[in-house]
């Protein structure tokens, strides 16, 4: 279990560190994937490929977060259920800052992420969110459509 703490403790730095600007270290997160994942949220079920279109996916998403006045996510809770000798479920309890005119808004979430360490290392194959888009608009955070 520790190993997965570690996992999550550094996939947290590396998400600040790209939506503070400091580096995107795209090849990294993308290695914090299997080949092939699985996304639900509430618009659905989509199965992704970790290649090329993954990778610039995860530019244009720091870019939206900064966009947006992303300061910062927190893991604040983290939940392992052992599955079996190498699957795991993860409940991950996030604590986001954005700076919205000035006044720091937090919104806390959960992700629930599914991962393998067949490879001898810890790699995400599945995940299911809530409605961040939904939460944001709320806050005034991105514009209604």
């Amino acid at each position: 279990m520790d190993q997965i703490k570690d996992f999550f403790q550094a996939y947290e730095q590396r998400f600040n560190d790209a939506i503070q600007g400091r580096t995107e270290d795209v090849e990294a997160f993308a290695g914090s994937f299997a080949n092939c994942y699985v996304q639900s949220t509430p618009a659905g079920v989509q199965c992704g490929k970790n290649d090329d279109s993954f990778r610039k996916a995860m530019t244009e998403g720091y870019a939206r977060y900064r966009e947006i006045g992303t300061k910062s996510m927190r893991i604040i809770g983290l939940d392992v259920t052992k599955i079996d000798d190498f699957h795991c479920m993860a409940k991950v309890h996030w604590d986001s800052a954005y700076d919205k005119d000035g006044k720091i808004i937090e919104i806390d979430f959960y992700v629930w992420y599914m991962l393998t360490t067949v490879s001898g290392k810890p790699e995400i194959f599945a995940y299911v969110t809530g409605d961040e888009e939904k939460v944001m608009k709320e806050h005034g955070l991105m514009p209604e459509k």
